[in-house]
């Protein structure tokens, strides 16, 4: 089954988290299937980046989010509604 996470990169203390597709049971640093989009949590205002097309794609095929990641994938939305 497949599972849609956060994966951390950035060095100690300047965490960036990739939002990628992964098999649910690998561990965090393994190959992924696909990369959807990325989250920076550092800056004052946080920077998410989702491609929503990929994301309903992966969702269809079975991909379940984890509860962080559709935390975001609202925060995400929400934003993307005020900046029209």
């Amino acid at each position: 089954m497949l599972s849609i996470r956060l994966m951390r990169m950035g060095k100690r203390h300047q965490p960036f988290y990739r939002i990628v597709v992964v098999e649910r049971r690998s561990p965090r640093r393994t190959k992924t299937v696909d990369e959807i989009g990325y989250y920076n949590p550092l800056p004052e205002t946080p920077q998410i980046k989702i491609n929503l097309e990929r994301l309903e794609y992966w969702k269809k095929n079975g991909a379940q989010p984890t509860e962080t990641v559709r935390t975001l994938i609202k925060r995400f939305k929400k934003e993307a509604q005020n900046n029209i």
